[in-house]
Formats: structure tokens, C-alpha cells, sequence
């Protein structure tokens, strides 16, 4: 193919030996939350681990100057970590707008390095959407079977949190962390939220107050996209580990392709591709898939043979179908005779409702509604959009600044086959291969969810006074109109749904595909419903899960 190039630049004081491992035990593609987890939890029983990233490293170093990206003004979400270009180039023939590289990272840590690192635990019911509501499909394993794997999951990634909240998952356990103290706005929504008869409480974070063993939260507030210590959990914490304990993580090295044997049975190798243009192919006696529900799709697509010509375990033909996010709104509004902005308390969301995550009726989606420490634009923001100079622009600024609050509102969508991720021969990426091709419409279920959450919303910010200035969301709005924070491209789920059915799913409760004995996916592609929880905590869970079954097999 042509129309493409390969960044083949070198980076000073690259040294690292990218070519195959001999001998090893288990493959893995990706090194984000899924990838990292399972490869340290196989790395540490001993076996031979290989991870293939095809980013690169990010140095602590440069968290800074990323910091710094983050707060100018003017500031492109994709710049702050690289995103961008051929080599993340994709298309969007659905309906619904899904920029998907303002919600992503390749590299390292993947795209924990700029998540909120909000690990809340999928509920009960999130399992059971088809038994209790006629809607969507039942996983083939329940919350309980996953509950010894959330616990293990938060223990592992230290995650602060209150268990006697109210609305939360079942828990008996208690959070590794005491959870943080709320914020000024925090104490605010309370207080509406009491005389409302709306419940808000702590929000379980992935944070370190000091007491486990990465640094300590320092109140920077940049939580999303740039925690410029370490504080905030990032995937790359495991990947260090697992390095600790043998494993062999090689970063860009983009795998092209998965190869399998002549019956179709295995996966023989993963030819990936290096920095120099050279092409290598690294075998193993098992393969993880843990790419991420975007591009895990697209490689095995890409993977095509003779044996399966509509894409490497997709004998089922759901390969890409199922895809699902957290259609996204946001309210937010202005207390003019009142300060909302204090300081901030070291975290920008640490108050949270799942009062209105449950819908009895089965009529709309679960709402998870998330109350930010930081809402409203900074001075230099308001600086640049005022044409004011001198004394007037002191007093714009100063009128402007400190008064606002608001929050951010992720919503279930029902699994459909239309939506869905498959690959667009019109375009390339910088190895020549197509790139994928989002089709995406959440549906009815998911807008009833958002009309109702932005409902309760601006019931709130009213209930202290304060006037709604900006009330929509990805299903209410059109894009252009949306703040950057409700245009979606949050939390990609499905495309390699789990399954006991060959005939309806990719993988197993295992997460095992039902095509190659010796394949496995990790990570929210697997997922069967959506909830409205946010999945990386889920994900995490079910890779620790495969892990113990991969161990066993070995």
C-alpha cells in the first residue's frame, strides 16, 4: 500500500534489543491496565513473560512539562500525550460523533497514564441486564464469581475509598485507603443533595494519600490527562514489576499481524514490526490480546488467513459488533454571590451518586453522576476571551473566576450488532494496514439516561442557588456544541464479547476464544453490558482472573 510512512527516528540513548525472546511462555499485546496486571501476576509465578507495546516509554520526567501542556489555555487534549497521525489515524462512519484519540494513549502504561482513576466495581445487576430487564444479554459469570478478583484488583493498584457509602456495590471489604476528604463544591452538592433527597458520597479512587507505596498525592488538580508525581495509579507501576520479576516488555513494537498454525487450532506467533523498519516474529505457548477494545478488534482483523477470512477468531462472525461506551454529559453552572473554588483538596473528582445507577423500570441506562473540584475556566482562560485590558481585565477576571461548579455524567448503553468496529481499506496508518472504522449510535437507552441525569444535575446547582449555564451531553447535543468533557470517546467496551455460545460470543469466561485453544483477549472488549461504572477497575479484576486460569494451563 502506499501513502504511508514510518517514524523511524531515533531516540537518544535507545538501546533496547527488540528482537524475539526465546523460550517463552505467554505473549501479551499491550502494556496498559490489562497487559500489565496479567503479565505481572504471570511473571511473578515464574513463567517467561513477552509484552509487545506499540508505544513508547514515557519518562517520569517529562510528566511536567506534559503537565504544562495540560493547563495552557489553548491546551489539545491529543497533544498532551503524543496522540495523533498516521500511526493513530481512524475513521467514524457512524452516526455518533467518537474521537477516540482524546480518550487514548499508546505507550507504556497505556491509557491509565491519563485516566481519572475513578475504580468504582461494576454492580450486581450489571451482570443480569437480559434475566432482570429483558434487555442486552447476561454475562456468563456474576458479581460474585468477580468479587474476589475486585479485591485482589484494588489491593493490587491501591485505591482509596469508603465501603459504607451508600448505592455502591456489595462489599464487605474494606478499601486499602481511607477515602479522601471532600472538596468545597463536594460539601456544597451535599448539602443540595440532602434537602433533594439525593445521596452523594465518596468517590472510589485509584489515589495514594501517603500510605501506600507510590508517592504521595500532592493537590495538583491536573488528575485528568497529567498526575505529574505518580500519585494517581498508571499501568506502568505493573509493567515495572513485571520487569522486576523477568518479564520482557519491549515498547514500539507494533504487532502487525497474529499467525497461526496449518488447522487453525493455535496462534504461532506475533509478527510485530521495530523503530529500524525491521520485521520480527515472536512465538510463545500462549497469546494475550490485551490491546484494548479499539485496536485488539482491528488486529485480529488484520490477521485474516484461509482458516478465517473474516478476521482471526471470528468463526461466530460478533468479531468488532457490540461495541459500547459511556455516552458522556456534563452540567454546569455559576454561583454568582458565592466562591466555589477553595483550593484544591488534592484530587479533581472525589464526590460521586449512584442513587440513579439502578432503573427498576429497565426503560433507560444506569447514571453515574461525578462531581468535579475543579469546574469552571482558569484566569488565564478568561483572559484570553475578554478583549478587557489593564483594571478592566483584573475586575473581568476576578467576576468570572472562582464561582463556578459542575459536574460530569457517564451513562449505559445497550450492546448492539450495529455498533461496531471493522476496518476502512480507504485509509492507512503509517504501516500501511487500514485503519478501524467506528459505527456508533447509543441509542434511546442511553438518551433517556442523559436527559434524566442532566435533570438531576440542574436540580442541583438550582437547589444552591446557582444558575445552569451548560446542560447537554453526546445524545441531547450535537458535537460541536458539547464541552470538551461531554464528547465522548470514553471508556470503549465490547467487540470481543464473552460467551459460553461459539456461535454468539469470541471468548469464554476465561476470556479464551472459542477458535484457538492457545488465545486469549484481555481487557473491556470482552465485556457483555456496559453498566455505567467506570470499567478500568473490571478490567483489571477480569485479567487477574485469566491470569489464574493461563497459570493453570502452563
Amino acid at each position: 500500500m502506499t501513502g504511508h510512512s514510518v517514524d523511524r527516528t531515533p531516540i537518544e540513548g535507545d538501546d533496547v534489543d527488540r528482537t524475539p525472546v526465546e523460550g517463552a511462555d505467554v505473549c501479551v499485546v499491550g502494556a496498559g491496565p490489562a497487559g500489565a496486571i496479567l503479565s505481572h501476576s504471570l511473571a511473578r509465578r515464574g513463567h517467561e513473560v513477552v509484552v509487545l507495546e506499540a508505544g513508547p516509554r514515557f519518562d517520569m520526567e517529562s510528566r511536567i512539562d506534559r503537565m504544562k501542556r495540560q493547563i495552557r489555555p489553548d491546551a489539545s487534549v491529543e497533544e498532551i500525550w503524543d496522540m495523533g497521525g498516521e500511526r493513530d489515524a481512524y475513521t467514524t462512519s457512524g452516526v455518533q460523533s467518537w474521537p477516540l484519540n482524546k480518550r487514548r494513549v499508546k505507550g507504556v502504561g497505556g491509557t491509565s497514564l491519563h485516566w481519572g482513576g475513578v475504580t468504582p466495581r461494576f454492580h450486581p445487576k450489571d451482570f443480569e441486564m437480559e434475566s432482570r430487564y429483558g434487555v442486552a444479554r447476561d454475562w456468563p459469570i456474576g458479581y460474585e464469581d468477580l468479587r474476589p478478583y475486585y479485591v485482589r484488583a484494588e489491593a493490587e493498584i491501591g485505591v482509596a475509598g469508603d465501603e459504607s457509602a451508600e448505592h455502591i456495590a456489595p462489599r464487605d471489604e474494606p478499601y486499602p485507603m481511607d477515602a479522601f476528604e471532600p472538596s468545597y463544591t463536594d460539601q456544597l452538592f451535599a448539602q443540595a443533595g440532602e434537602e433533594l433527597g439525593i445521596d452523594i458520597h465518596s468517590i472510589p479512587l485509584a489515589y495514594n494519600d501517603g500510605t501506600y507505596e507510590r508517592n504521595e498525592c500532592e493537590g495538583y488538580g491536573t488528575c485528568q490527562y497529567v498526575c505529574p508525581n505518580g500519585a494517581k495509579y498508571s499501568a506502568d507501576v505493573h509493567v515495572e514489576k513485571a520487569e522486576e520479576e523477568g518479564a520482557t516488555v519491549v515498547d514500539r513494537a507494533p504487532v502487525q499481524r497474529l499467525e497461526h498454525g496449518p488447522d487453525g487450532q493455535q496462534v504461532t506467533g506475533a509478527v510485530y514490526e521495530t523503530p529500524d523498519g525491521e520485521s520480527h516474529r515472536q512465538e510463545a505457548d500462549v497469546f494475550v490480546a490485551a490491546a484494548g477494545a479499539y485496536e485488539t478488534p482491528r488486529l485480529l482483523f488484520l490477521s485474516e488467513s484461509d482458516h478465517y477470512p473474516d478476521g482471526l477468531a471470528n468463526s461466530s462472525g460478533t468479531l468488532g459488533k457490540y461495541f459500547m461506551g459511556h455516552p458522556p454529559a456534563a452540567v454546569f453552572g455559576i454561583l454568582p454571590d458565592q466562591e466555589t473554588y477553595q483550593g484544591v483538596n488534592g484530587v479533581a473528582l472525589s464526590s460521586c451518586t449512584y442513587q440513579f445507577y439502578e432503573d427498576e423500570s429497565g426503560e433507560r441506562g444506569s447514571i453515574n453522576i461525578m462531581f468535579s473540584s475543579t469546574a469552571g475556566p482558569s484566569p488565564a482562560e478568561i483572559a484570553l476571551r475578554s478583549d478587557a485590558t489593564g483594571d478592566d481585565l483584573l475586575e473581568t477576571v476576578d467576576g468570572q473566576f472562582g464561582n463556578a461548579l459542575g459536574m460530569t455524567i457517564a451513562v449505559e448503553m445497550l450492546p448492539r450488532a450495529d455498533n461496531r468496529i471493522t476496518l476502512d481499506d480507504s485509509r492507512t496508518d503509517d504501516r500501511g494496514n487500514p485503519v478501524l472504522d467506528l459505527q456508533m449510535e447509543p441509542g434511546a437507552f442511553a438518551r433517556r439516561a442523559q436527559e434524566r441525569a442532566i435533570e438531576v444535575g440542574t436540580d442541583l446547582i438550582e437547589e444552591l442557588g446557582g444558575t445552569v449555564i451548560y446542560g447537554e451531553g453526546t445524545m441531547t447535543s450535537t458535537h460541536d456544541d458539547l464541552s470538551a468533557s461531554a464528547q465522548g470517546g470514553y471508556h470503549p467496551m465490547g467487540g470481543t464479547r464473552m460467551g459460553t455460545d461459539p456461535e454468539k460470543s469470541v471468548v469464554d469466561p476465561t476470556l479464551r476464544t472459542h477458535d484457538l485453544d492457545n488465545l486469549y483477549v484481555s481487557g473491556g472488549g470482552v465485556f457483555v453490558t456496559s453498566g455505567a461504572a467506570n470499567p478500568t477497575l473490571t478490567v483489571m479484576a477480569l485479567s487477574l482472573k485469566a491470569a489464574d486460569h493461563i497459570d493453570e494451563r502452563l
